[in-house]
Order: structure tokens, then sequence, then C-alpha cells
């Protein structure tokens, strides 16, 4: 049995915890393989909204295990506010239901400190961080420094580590960022409540968990944050998040090899967003780029940020098929564009006076592009109550058929609103 991948084909936000949510109803196993909690998904079940910022989505589904796998960077007290939170609504049933691995890296409070300030010290030059330490927890496991989740079970090993580690950062919070500093006893103190609360959920080898569940015909789901554009290494650097965000990263951060990734879904909204800095081609500076972001409530599930809204960027969703191997396509929020009277998508960029199809890798090229744009006739229905392709207006059909004849990807699943009964599912994914 092979795995299903999900990834996001834009710059985040483009409805993976829908998806993931809705695919976890089937799955056995739901693996979270990267990033932390600067990413952020709403899921609304039967009109209640939940929001989930490092517990996989599938945690809905009493009958997936959950795994919180060693590619992501651990922030203790914000997981153990959202086991307390789950728990208080009835939604963690079963002992083993969630585990977190041991060699998961822990974001501490210094890891936010050294984050906020340097943000604050760009000024006018910010790259868009949330603040939540990502970087710098990330930087400290490439330095073979990081603070592992077993540590929190070593108390010894957490001392020694917290009083090597706080020379570095006390001397650059002080001496360079003039701000605050953090003494060893205080952070212990605090490390040792957050280990009594997530002693039920840790495992030293989810690695071997998720392996015994592929080989034994399970059904596993990978579940990512934020979406290509934001990759490390081939996304809009340095507009981009701490980790790696392509399909590529589930085999890293999970502990399996390539071949156990079967299916690779990239959730695409049917429009495009960004939070935060960085070039976007195709952003809408004007009235209709604010019907977009309030028709579809687009604003951070982290930061509360507006989400910058733009039309569909076909360039870059092609980009993103290939460079992640995407095999099916999600269309997140097509109910958004209803009433739009023309929508647009872009073809191809103009550079340098150049038409280009192909997406630039250099930032340079990006911020230099012009959008060259087709368009299709709007509709005016409301399709949140559409069941299947057919039953949606001519108009919204051909706009899903268009996507799918550019980006050279069938589109399997089409969202017409924020439920999980508000899914069309055109072809069956997760069998």
């Amino acid at each position: 049995m092979q795995g299903t991948a999900v990834v996001g084909s834009q710059w985040g936000d483009e409805g993976k915890g829908k998806v993931v949510d809705v695919f976890s109803s089937k799955a056995d196993f739901v693996v979270r393989y990267q990033g932390g909690a600067n990413a952020g998904h709403t899921l609304v079940v039967d009109g209640k909204k939940t929001v989930l910022h490092l517990i996989p989505s599938g945690i809905l589904h009493p009958q997936a295990t959950c795994i919180i796998a060693a590619g992501v960077v651990l922030d203790a007290e914000i997981v153990a506010n959202e086991i307390r939170a789950l728990k208080q609504n009835g939604l963690i049933e079963r002992d083993g239901q969630l585990l977190i691995s041991d060699h998961a890296t822990l974001i501490l409070p210094y890891h936010r400190a050294i984050d906020a300030a340097r943000e604050a010290a760009l000024k006018h030059e910010k790259i868009g961080t949330t603040g939540k330490g990502i970087g710098p927890a990330y930087e400290d496991r490439a330095s073979r420094r990081a603070i592992l989740l077993r540590d929190l079970f070593e108390p010894d090993t957490l001392k020694a580590k917290l009083e090597k580690t706080l020379q570095e950062k006390n001397f650059l919070l002080e001496g360079y960022y003039k701000t605050n500093t953090y003494s060893v006893d205080e952070l212990y103190s605090q490390m040792m409540t957050f280990a009594e609360e997530l002693k039920p959920y840790r495992s030293k080898d989810t690695s071997k968990i998720v392996w015994d569940a592929l080989q034994a015909n399970k059904k596993v789901l990978f579940e990512g944050a934020q979406g290509t554009l934001l990759d490390l290494l081939h996304g809009t650097y340095p507009y981009v998040t701490s980790s790696s965000t392509l399909s590529g990263s589930a085999c890293i951060g999970s502990g399996v090899g390539p071949g156990q990734i079967g299916k690779v879904v990239g959730i695409t909204k049917a429009y495009c967003t960004r939070v935060g800095s960085g070039p976007f081609p195709t952003e809408l500076n004007d009235e209709m780029g604010e019907t977009l972001q309030k028709k579809g409530g687009e604003f951070g599930a982290t930061t509360g940020r507006v989400r910058r809204c733009g039309w569909l960027d076909l360039v870059a969703l092609k980009y993103a098929v290939r460079i992640n191997g995407i095999t099916n396509i999600a269309l997140m929020k097509l109910d958004v564009l209803s009433g739009v009277d023309e929508i647009k998508f872009a073809t191809h960029y103009e550079i340098a006076g150049k038409k280009v199809e192909d997406f630039p890798f250099s930032i340079e090229g990006l911020e230099g592009a012009t959008p060259i744009y087709d368009s299709l006739p709007g509709w005016k229905e409301d399709i949140s109550g559409c069941k299947t392709l057919e039953e949606l207006p001519k108009n919204a059909i051909q706009y899903v058929q268009h996507i799918e004849k550019l980006a050279g990807c069938p589109i399997d699943v089409v969202s017409v609103g924020p439920g999980r009964d508000e899914t069309i599912w055109v072809n069956s994914l997760f069998e």
C-alpha cells in the first residue's frame, strides 16, 4: 500500500485542513511531517469551528491515529493547549489516538523572542514571519544544538542543554537585540510542566509505526503545512518558510522512503492568496481583491492577518505540479467566485519584454513579472448545494475543466463551501 501526500500548491492557506479532514474519515493514520505552529487549519464540522496548528486535522476522526513526526518543530505550550481543548470537546477518545515523535525539535520561548526581534530589526524589509520561532528552531536543529521532545523526559539532559544554549541565546538577545533574556530555572520549570502533559503522547519511533502501517496495507495520509511557493529551497526565497513544503518532505520528515508515496494531492484555491511579504504577480489591489477577501474570509488562521488576494496563477500552479509530482488536484473555494462576471487567470508572464510560460526561479524575475491573463465568463448561481460536477452551472464546469487542461493534472475534488458535506468528489481519491 502506498501513502497519499497532501500539499499546498500555492502560498499556503489553500484549504488543506478541510481536504485532510475529509480524507481522514477513511484513513487509518494521518502524519504531520514538517513545519510548526506557524500554520493553521480551520475546520468546520456541524457548524462548529476547530482551529489546529500542530495536531493533524485527522484528530476529528477517532479511528485515525494521528502522528506528529520528527520533521515538525514542536511548541510544547501550543500542542498542550490543543490537546486540552480537544479533550474538553471529546475529540481525543482513546489511548494512542495521538503520537508525537521523540525526535521532534522543541520550540522554546527564546526562539520566539529571536524570531520577533529579527523581524522588527528588518523594518521596511520584513519577511512576514509569524514570530512563532520556527526558523530559529530549525537553525538549532541544523547546528546540532536543538532540544528534542525526548529531552523533556530526561531532566538532567534538559537542564544541561538549557545551560549551554542560553549562554549564546541570552548574549544575542541582550547584546545585539537589546531585549529580555531567560533563566535556566524559569525555562526548566516551564518545560517540566509540559513534560507531564505530553508524556502520554510521546513515541520513541514514529517512523517504524508508519512503516509498519504501510506494510500492513493501512491507509496513511501525509499532511504538510504552508504551500509550495513558500518552500525553503524552491519557493520565492527569501520570502519563504523555514522548511521544505514539497511532497518529498513527507518522506524525509516522516522517515519513510519515496516509494511509499503513491498519490500527491495538490490543494489549489480557485483564486490565489498570500499572507505576508513577497512577490505576488496576480495580486489585485482593487475592489475585486477586496471582494475575494471578504467573500472568502481571507484572514490567517494563525495570525489573523488579512490575506492578499488575486486571480489564479496557472504559471505557478504548473510549477507546483512539476516539482511536487502532483497526481491529482483538489480545487477549493470555487463558491467564492459565484457572482463574479468575468473570471481571469494568468497563463503566462511578461518579463523584460518577453512572454514566458515557466515560473522564474529568481526573486528578481518574479518581482518583474507582469501576468498575461485569459478569462472566462462567470456565474451567478449559489453552488454550495451542488453534489456532483454536473450540477454546477455551465460556466463553473468550464472553469474547472479549463484549469484541469492548462495545469495538465486531473481535478478530482471540488470544494463548494467550508463544510465537510460541501464537497464534490469527481473521482474517489482515497479508497
